[in-house]
């Protein structure tokens, strides 16, 4: 198939586009570039030994969208394109809705338009809220995100539900995924945060390769077996795989399976502390900390429960914490600053 990968230069998207290229599909990627690099293209062309046609555009852009679609076939959509931070949405979350939502309407009339009734989407395990029960399962309800950035991936749901329901040409899939981390084998292509980093792995790979000087710890006295957060985390690699296992089942499905969800974690919780003991091993270096209070809305416990996608999909995640952690640590050893010289 004609793959168009929407954030494709983007952490996810970028793995993704090298996994489908590998599985044989002809892939374009659209990104904005605003929290992507354009170095990652000439990577990802010299990693798969193809050129990867690539448009620089926001998604929020009619017209280019639209010229996009009518220029070339296109058979199917993998929609990553977005504002991602959690913490920001709170802050500026007019920006958050505007972009996101109007990013995917824009995408979904031009699919329509021109024929591509094929969608794999990009959505959150923060779709669940602070109330589900743990482990994480597709057929909770009601969904509750407590942020403006999960409450868009919970609009766009029920959007491209309904849209699936009027209209049985679609086949959407609906991917909630957990706490993606490491980088591609060969440490060309990786998460690479703009400013400190949100997120856990980054942060501490930016403290074992030097970049900063001692990571935080919020809160050490939840109800888990040594105090700290646990979360599901998944290996970008076995997440993109996930992405190409979704769009190859979702574009065969018929009945009241054209419009499917499936959740993408490793179905167990890590926590902060492991996770710093794992890249500590992985590195040979130590991992400064300090443990301060909770973050407000830190839940101290989630994970996936992954058997849908494993009964369904064919897919399990395969990489565990130490190949997360040495993978993660090849990429920053080799790439001290990001993408950036």
């Amino acid at each position: 198939m004609r793959v168009l990968v929407s954030g494709g230069a983007g952490y996810i998207g970028s793995h993704t586009v090298l996994q489908l290229i590998a599985a044989g599909h002809d892939v374009v990627v659209v990104d904005n570039f605003g929290n992507a690099k354009p170095a990652v293209i000439g990577r990802l062309e010299a990693l798969s030994g193809t050129h990867v046609e690539t448009h620089a555009f926001d998604l929020t852009d009619k017209d280019k969208t639209e010229a996009l679609f009518a220029g070339q076939r296109i058979d199917a959509v993998v929609h990553f394109a977005g504002l991602k931070a959690v913490g920001e949405s709170v802050q500026i979350p007019l920006e958050y809705y505007e972009n996101n939502l109007e990013s995917t309407f824009s995408l979904l009339r031009a699919m329509r338009r021109h024929g591509c009734h094929t969608l794999v989407f990009s959505s959150s395990a923060t779709v669940y809220g602070d109330h589900a029960p743990v482990p994480y399962r597709e057929d909770y309800e009601p969904l509750a995100a407590s942020s403006p950035y999960g409450r868009t991936k919970v609009m766009i749901e029920q959007v491209l539900q309904d849209v699936g329901a009027i209209d049985e040409r679609w086949r959407i899939a609906l991917l909630r995924y957990f706490n993606p981390v490491g980088a591609h084998p060969s440490g060309q292509i990786g998460e690479d945060p703009q400013g400190i980093p949100n997120n856990l792995m980054p942060f501490i790979a930016q403290v074992a390769v030097g970049r900063r000087e001692r990571l935080q710890v919020f809160g050490d006295d939840y109800p888990t077996a040594d105090g700290t957060a646990e979360r599901d985390y998944i290996h970008v690699e076995d997440l993109a795989a996930g992405h190409v296992a979704a769009l190859t089942t979702i574009a065969d499905a018929d009945g009241d399976r054209r419009v499917r969800v499936w959740n993408l974690g490793s179905g167990t919780g890590t926590s902060v502390l492991q996770v710093i003991k794992a890249f500590e091993t992985a590195s040979g270096r130590p991992i400064p900390y300090d443990v301060v209070g909770r973050r407000a809305g830190d839940l101290p416990a989630y994970w996936a429960d992954a058997t849908r996608a494993h009964e369904e999909l064919g897919w399990h995640a395969e990489k565990t914490i130490e190949d997360m952690c040495a993978d993660t640590w090849r990429w920053q050893q080799a790439n001290p600053n990001g993408y950036e010289a």
